[in-house]
């Protein structure tokens, strides 16, 4: 399990902190900006070469890089890449931050998880592996952040859940994420329902139930039919009372 620091040296230049058009000036130069911080210092605002950065980025430790930065007629100090973003359309690097790093001084990172092996309920049970959680978070001196975290899924099989806890990271690495956290397990696979012909046929013949408006119509049309009946009743008690007249 490697470590983060490289022999990568990103070089950097001191810049004017403004505007949007001073960056836009700045990547027009072939450069992007970027900000240096931490380690008890002031910030600085700083030009970079993309290419160095992505050189870095891409690199076994990614992110996690510890690596040497060379300011232009100042100084130089151990450094990583905290954050950086990229242009959505093109994908080109628009800003990146940096901080000072104390070789001395825990840091606290996420480091991603690689599964290794072959699950055994995968190969003899035919599920499928999940992966859950894709990075742990961890605290450690520079020197000893790993690019990655190996986790052993080969005695997986259904019913079995690979936790944090069942990580292997070292004594010189103190684990953040909650140790209950599950990594991994195996599932069934989902098949999907396909109706047959006959289930259709049979649904298409269904008698569809009577809406309850149509109930509730029938209703109101009773009560109507009351209310007409009693009208009819009360004629004839008139026509008795003009006869008594």
């Amino acid at each position: 399990m490697a470590t983060a620091i490289e022999t990568n040296v990103l070089e950097a230049h001191p810049r004017e902190s403004g505007n949007k058009n001073m960056a836009r000036r700045v990547r027009m130069g072939g450069k992007i900006p970027g900000v240096l911080y931490g380690a008890g210092k002031n910030s600085l605002s700083v030009s970079v070469d993309p290419r160095q950065v992505t050189r870095i980025l891409n690199s076994k430790t990614g992110h996690n890089t510890i690596f040497d930065l060379a300011l232009n007629g100042g100084e130089q100090t151990k450094a990583m890449i905290v954050d950086w973003q990229y242009e959505p359309i093109k994908g080109k690097l628009l800003h990146i931050d940096l901080k000072r790093i104390a070789m001395d001084r825990a840091l606290k990172v996420s480091v991603p998880i690689f599964l290794r092996g072959e699950a055994a309920g995968v190969k003899q049970e035919g599920g499928i592996l999940e992966q859950i959680l894709r990075e742990v978070e961890i605290e450690c001196l520079p020197a000893d952040i790993p690019s990655h975290v190996d986790a052993d899924v080969s005695e997986l099989v259904f019913g079995k859940v690979l936790r944090v806890s069942d990580l292997s990271l070292g004594e010189k690495v103190k684990v953040l994420t909650d140790p209950h956290q599950p990594v991994a397990h195996v599932t069934t696979v989902k098949e999907e329902v396909v109706a047959t012909p006959e289930a259709v046929a049979a649904e298409a013949g269904a008698v569809p139930a009577e809406p309850e408006v149509i109930k509730k119509g029938k209703q109101e049309t009773d009560e109507e039919g009351a209310e007409g009946a009693d009208k009819g009743e009360k004629k004839p008690e008139k026509a008795e009372k003009k006869e008594k007249k």
